[in-house]
């Protein structure tokens, strides 16, 4: 079955863990007990209803402030389709947890109360869906009970949020007017939205189109371990571990090893079930080549065609993630897919609002916590990379403390000719 990771965002109080709650509920995804643990969290909160947002708040600390402050995920299955829910924080100050939990997202879920509209957070946690490159956004416009189910106020909402929109770089953006609450259009078609003749959110969550969203034309593999049995059975086999990042390998295919540049031939393709004619993003397989070259941890198999970039500079959007700021000079382990190097922070171009969309000159002390910014970096060795925009795995990065190893910052790489631009202004 293929599997679909989306992440819910939106502002606070739009009801994201409440629409989450509605879909394991409706959808048979919840333990007895795990029902019996939240009717009685309920029941303890004076509510006259089973509160299904408590399945997804699972912290202490949310269940007593009623917020999400965590990225909280939930795995569940219908007969179509598999899924794994990331609910991402709504408020400013968790930037980083949505950036952390939408980032192997296919598609985003935006909620929208249709008493308020499209607010400042709805169009931050959009423009941030379009930077991290999520191809399908699903825009729901929640608590339609409360307006009356009134036609006209979602196609106001539609109205304004596509206007905005349209300066992302989003490949689909579809609407659903539903009630997370009651129930409408989360997963059946709501009696009292007539006048919506679109698929209700699961079986649009079901049918959305995925497969075409990889990149199935630069073949790129990263190495991740070397299998070298030595024993007398398989004495002579030498197999490269690792899982496809993008493209199709097949027995026979041209590849380069980069960053040495060495040529050889895809020999065969091996997995636990035995070998196989084809393997493409996410498989992780072994490839064995024709030649008994030089191949190691971090190297990178890539397919006779468009080449990748081999570069000690790059310049990135990073979103950083600790207290202590990033600054120029500033030194970080950078793992980027298979390969861990030391980098040192050449310059920082710009910083994000992340509220107006704006960017400005850095500040005095450089990146602060949850704050977005252009720096360009330079690696002790050199990375095979291509830009995020057209391959999310081989164009992503994380920067790493060289002396706790926490992970500090989120790295989006863009094109070394500038490609990529700035953000849209509103």
């Amino acid at each position: 079955m293929e599997l679909l990771r989306f992440a819910t965002a939106g502002s606070v109080d739009d009801g994201k863990s409440t629409l989450i709650g509605r879909l394991l509920y409706d959808a048979k995804s919840i333990f007895e007990d795990q029902l019996e643990a939240v009717e009685r969290s309920s029941l303890q909160r004076g509510l006259e209803y089973t509160n299904l947002a408590l399945l997804t708040d699972g912290l202490r600390a949310e269940r007593e402030q009623g917020i999400t402050i965590d990225v909280a995920y939930r795995y569940f299955a219908t007969p179509r389709r598999k899924f794994i829910i990331a609910d991402t924080p709504g408020h400013v100050q968790y930037t980083r947890n949505m950036v952390t939990g939408a980032s192997t997202a296919d598609l985003a879920v935006v909620l929208v109360d249709a008493r308020n509209g499209v607010l400042e957070q709805s169009r931050r946690h959009a423009f941030l869906a379009s930077l991290l490159r999520i191809p399908h956004l699903v825009v729901c416009v929640n608590k339609m009970d409360l307006v009356g189910w009134d036609e006209a106020v979602f196609d106001a909402i539609v109205a304004d949020f596509a206007a905005f929109a349209g300066g992302l770089d989003v490949h689909e953006v579809t609407y659903i007017p539903i009630s997370a609450l009651r129930g409408d259009n989360v997963v059946d078609p709501s009696l009292h939205m007539p006048w919506y003749a679109g698929p209700p959110l699961l079986r649009h969550l079901e049918e959305v189109e995925i497969a075409s969203d990889r990149n199935l034309c630069d073949a790129r593999f990263p190495v991740q371990y070397v299998i070298r049995p030595f024993s007398d059975e398989h004495h002579d086999y030498r197999g490269y571990a690792g899982a496809v990042a993008g493209g199709v390998f097949r027995p026979g295919d041209p590849v380069i090893v980069l960053p040495s540049g060495q040529r050889s031939t895809v020999a065969g393709i091996d997995t636990l079930d035995g070998p196989i004619g084809e393997a493409f993003p996410p498989m992780s397989v072994t490839i064995r080549l024709s030649d008994d070259i030089d191949v190691s941890r971090g190297d990178v198999v890539v397919g006779d065609g468009l080449a990748p970039r081999v570069e000690r500079s790059l310049r990135a959007d990073v979103c950083w993630m600790t207290e202590r700021p990033l600054t120029t000079r500033g030194r970080y382990l950078l793992k980027h897919t298979t390969r861990t190097t030391k980098a040192v922070v050449e310059s920082i171009e710009w910083r994000l609002d992340v509220n107006s969309l704006e960017h400005h000159e850095p500040a005095a002390g450089g990146l602060a916590l949850n704050e977005i910014g252009r720096v360009e970096l330079r690696v002790a060795t050199p990375l095979v990379f291509d830009p995020y925009s057209r391959n999310r795995t081989t164009g992503s990065f994380i920067l790493v403390d060289e002396a706790t190893y926490a992970t500090v910052g989120a790295g989006m790489i863009v094109d070394p000719g500038g490609a990529g631009g700035g953000p849209p202004s509103t």
